[in-house]
């Protein structure tokens, strides 16, 4: 009895509260997936079962791949997203090391400054920032979104760094410095390796919100053939009053695997990258 009890009490602490919450978190994947899968007779079909696929197909993925520009659009979306995060981990870890590691006066209104940075809302950036890519005649090109994500990506990459920069010993780094080693290459090669999950968290960060991002890429990128996935996605497959219901999906679904990859990858560092800096920053 006594160990029935405890399994039941386990189950509704712990599994039932577990389980509605993979229900409503994969339940929106799901829906991609069968509606991707669905023919057109049965996907306007409002007598049918909704959660059901009863003739699947892959007609969508290959009009997806085969009729519009996908491939084009993928290879865009992961050129922004690879350049834009290198760029902002490099110039987020050059901010956040002078500020967590080195005594300066004004340090911590630059701190302060970087964080207000980053809450500043993208839609009161947006105009500045095109009249700026505009003036540069940069627009219509993937130079305007590469070099307007990291004004963004930047602030808080160097946040999340800042406190696991402080996670690290600094007697490790006076060791370094005492046996010849510049303060360069102390970070290089103390620091940096002991901080390599925190790297990780925001490079996957940095990754996903330049992959995801819809606001920039809508304005700066009018042409289909220099679109990201999530742009073009939306002006592509929905053709005034007529939505292209199977190939939103499947380009929704095949859009999200790289970060679901990534993720399942480096998600205990993700985690771990997360949780320090938020509590030592």
């Amino acid at each position: 009895m006594v160990g029935s009890r405890a399994w039941t009490h386990r189950a509704l602490t712990l599994y039932l509260p577990l389980a509605s919450f993979l229900f409503i978190m994969l339940f929106p994947f799901y829906w991609m997936l069968i509606t991707s899968l669905k023919p057109n007779s049965e996907l306007y079909n409002a007598r049918g079962n909704p959660l059901v696929v009863s003739a699947p197909t892959l007609v969508h993925y290959t009009g997806l791949l085969s009729e519009t520009g996908f491939l084009t659009w993928t290879y865009n979306t992961m050129l922004v997203a690879v350049v834009t995060t290198v760029v902002s981990l490099v110039l987020g870890t050059m901010a956040a090391y002078p500020l967590a590691r080195m005594n300066f006066p004004g340090v911590a209104v630059v701190a302060m400054a970087i964080a207000a940075t980053y809450l500043v809302p993208q839609t009161l950036l947006f105009i500045p920032m095109a009249d700026i890519v505009f003036r540069l005649g940069l627009s219509n090109s993937l130079w305007a979104v590469i070099l307007t994500y990291p004004t963004f990506l930047i602030p808080f990459i160097a946040w999340l760094l800042m406190g696991y920069f402080k996670t690290v010993p600094r007697e490790l780094e006076d060791s370094a410095r005492i046996d010849g080693a510049s303060r360069f290459q102390a970070m290089w090669r103390v620091v940096l390796p002991l901080c390599v999950p925190g790297l990780l968290s925001a490079g996957i960060f940095a990754f996903t919100l330049s992959q995801n991002e819809f606001l920039y890429a809508l304005i700066f990128l009018a042409k289909s053939a220099i679109r990201t996935v999530p742009v073009a996605a939306i002006s592509e497959l929905i053709r005034g009053d007529v939505f292209f219901w199977g190939q939103l999906m499947a380009a929704a679904l095949l859009g999200s695997i790289p970060v679901a990859v990534i993720y399942s990858f480096f998600v205990e560092h993700y985690v771990a990258g997360l949780t320090a800096g938020a509590v030592k920053g």
